[in-house]
């Protein structure tokens, strides 16, 4: 099992959700988090004082998925997110070693 985690922008969530439930990819977690990568934030200037806005809202989607499913999600999400400007976001995947669904105490894939 793998755990895929995406930082995308706010406006791409809902088509990498569809497109990731396209694929078969049923459960996600998503959460609003605040961060910046290369593009380090950007100035404002609001009622007339200028000041740094250097954490950036984004979105963080959470998956857990079957090994055979990693490939397409990544795909998935790639196309859903990119607009190709500095900011996208980034995936990051790591190995799972165990899921235990709590209602019934299903393991592994059959707990996705």
């Amino acid at each position: 099992m793998k755990k895929i985690e995406a930082i995308i922008q706010t406006s791409r969530l809902n088509p990498v959700k569809e497109a990731l439930q396209e694929i078969g990819v049923d459960g996600m977690t998503v959460s609003e988090v605040r961060g910046h990568g290369r593009q380090k934030g950007h100035t404002e200037v609001y009622r007339g004082n200028e000041y740094v806005v250097d954490l950036l809202p984004k979105i963080k989607i959470e998956v857990i998925l079957p090994d055979r499913l990693l490939e397409q999600a990544e795909q998935a999400i790639l196309k859903a997110a990119k607009t190709g400007k500095i900011g996208d976001g980034k995936i990051f995947v790591y190995n799972i070693e165990e899921a235990i669904r709590i209602r019934n105490d299903e393991r592994g894939d059959a707990a996705l």
